[in-house]
């Protein structure tokens, strides 16, 4: 009884919100934030010069100084808008067959003639992208585990196969990409995949993954979205620390070596904070009313993303609000890692109305907090206790913060913020991430267990979220990091029951999948009976897959004796 009058009561506490927040939208319809001068955002001169240029590598292919956008200019308008390539992202991603600037000037000679062939012209300039399908055919008769490691070299890329003056980035050792479209090193990505790897014994992997992310931080500041240039603007969810932690656990080498990354890391997140008033935020940082610190996504451009610049264009049309405006919250919504989801939007239905920049978001700020945690511990473990005291206080101050505006006591759940509105935003699976990361009290990890159970759990694993609004991130998606967050989170608060039924759950989605398709695939669609391949989103479902194969290699040696022969 007290589970069902939990449910209800959750139930009316989220949607009563959600009526709030729809009347607002409606009554301010009219009034929008003036943006030509905001007084929230803080303006700090040299802001435009926040972004880092490539960084070079002796021995490696050069990748081009600019975006490919910002390269080809008038070209890359007319590539994309002619729809010469089915994804966005194809040209961005094809490597120059000759000197950029080369191109350049010979598409503004040659454009002019009566018989000019745009899409002759980029086969002739330019190489298309390698997309991750390889040769590799998976064997029906090996297990699920099997078939994983088998796709470990698959999903290897080597530093040396880059091409020159491309949009790759660089990187000084191997690294595994997600696969099908994604033929790049993605941040948040890879502490899912590497999961897998240590379980599979990969250890040369992991190391190489460490130090590739340990040079980003040293040359650009911070780990970028993705090893291409055009994500050099933003991050992703910062999970460096949980990767250092992982090496640690598994033996691989002393976690102290990687302390000056992670503060680098923090300036990054952390930069502009302490010019801030109350209520204003400047790039990753928001000071709230009360004085204290928290954060949220960003990005430092204001232009339509290179790998979806059509459908950002398209976006900010629909939108009535000035388009640079819309551009960084679909950047910002990028840099979440969620991209898309109904958590950044005033309307559900309306990618249009996406104000990821206005969201306080409850995964961001536990990862920080696990950042935090983690300076301060492994400068404990060096001898530095004024150092590890100072950083445990920060860890303390967000942790308090977290609880005074991103927990729901009514409803009894961790929900993102909207700080420019002061309320909450949208209850989702993000809600797992501080039970993952031990923040929250026995008793709110209690509720959160109860409204997960009876909001998002399904006999396919744990949805995204309660709204079904056609983007990916979204009901009725299935996640991998999500399943996994949630199933250490909730055994670390003695939830063990709802931990195993999720990740029993989850494999049992994957583990069908895999006998009718044989392969892995980036999300699911946990909705009906049966194992179903994921939809929405601004790109057709795709196979590999890292993420996917990291966690369930985890979860099926911790639950794999549960499943069913």
């Amino acid at each position: 009884m007290f589970f069902t009058h939990s449910r209800i009561y959750q139930e009316a506490a989220i949607n009563t919100n959600q009526q709030q927040y729809n009347a607002f939208e409606d009554r301010r319809a009219d009034a929008e934030l003036e943006y030509q001068y905001n007084p929230h955002e803080f303006v700090r001169e040299g802001m435009q010069d926040s972004e880092p240029e490539p960084e070079l590598i002796e021995g490696l292919p050069a990748p081009d100084a600019l975006t490919p956008a910002d390269r080809y200019m008038e070209l890359f308008e007319q590539v994309q808008t002619s729809h010469i390539f089915a994804d966005s992202k194809t040209f961005p991603d094809c490597a120059p067959k000759f000197d950029p600037l080369d191109i350049l000037i010979r598409f503004r000679r040659r454009k002019r003639a009566a018989d000019f062939d745009l899409e002759a012209f980029v086969h002739e300039h330019f190489y298309s992208p390698q997309v991750n399908e390889s040769f590799y055919v998976s064997n029906p008769d090996k297990t699920l585990t099997e078939h994983i490691d088998d796709l470990w070299p698959v999903l290897t890329k080597m530093p040396q196969q880059h091409l020159a003056h491309s949009s790759l980035l660089p990187l000084p050792k191997p690294y595994v990409v997600p696969g099908g479209r994604f033929g790049e090193t993605y941040y948040w990505d890879s502490y899912f995949s590497m999961l897998g790897l240590a379980d599979a014994g990969r250890d040369d992997l992991l190391r190489h993954m460490a130090d590739n992310f340990a040079w980003l931080i040293d040359n650009y500041g911070h780990v970028p979205n993705g090893n291409r240039t055009y994500y050099l603007s933003r991050s992703q969810p910062p999970v460096f620390a949980l990767m250092v932690e992982l090496f640690e656990e598994d033996g691989i080498r002393g976690a102290k070596r990687y302390l000056d990354q992670l503060m680098k890391e923090y300036q990054f997140w952390m930069d502009g904070a302490g010019e801030l008033m109350p209520h204003q935020a400047y790039r990753h940082v928001v000071r709230m009313p009360d004085g204290s610190l928290l954060n949220r996504y960003w990005d430092d451009r204001d232009t339509p993303r290179d790998e979806s610049w059509l459908e950002d264009i398209e976006t900010a049309k629909k939108s009535g609000r000035p388009a640079n405006e819309v551009y960084r919250d679909l950047r910002a919504g990028a840099a979440s890692g969620w991209d898309y989801s109904s958590r950044w939007l005033r309307d559900p239905q309306r990618l249009a109305s996406i104000r990821t920049t206005q969201f306080i978001p409850i995964d961001l700020n536990a990862f920080l907090y696990k950042l935090e945690l983690m300076i301060s511990t492994l400068s404990h473990a060096k001898g530095e206790e004024l150092t590890a005291l100072a950083w445990q206080k920060k860890a303390d101050a967000r942790k308090q913060a977290i609880h005074r505006y991103l927990w729901d006591n009514t409803a009894g759940v961790y929900r993102d913020y909207d700080w420019r509105r002061e309320r909450f935003g949208a209850f989702t699976a993000a809600a797992v991430v501080p039970l993952f990361l031990g923040l929250a009290s026995p008793e709110q990890a209690h509720l959160q267990a109860v409204a997960l159970r009876h909001l998002l759990l399904t006999q396919g694993g744990l949805l995204t979220s309660m709204v079904e609004s056609g983007e990916q991130w979204d009901k009725p998606n299935a996640w991998a990091p999500l399943q996994w967050m949630a199933v250490v989170g909730l055994n670390h608060y003695g939830e063990e029951t709802l931990a195993t039924e999720i990740a029993v759950n989850w494999l049992n989605t994957v583990n069908n999948f895999y006998s009718l398709h044989h392969k892995m695939v980036e999300k699911y669609d946990i909705s009906g009976d049966r194992a179903r391949p994921g939809g929405g989103g601004e790109y057709p479902l795709q196979d590999g897959f890292g993420w996917t194969n990291g966690v369930t290699r985890r979860l099926m040696t911790m639950y794999g004796h549960l499943l069913a022969d």
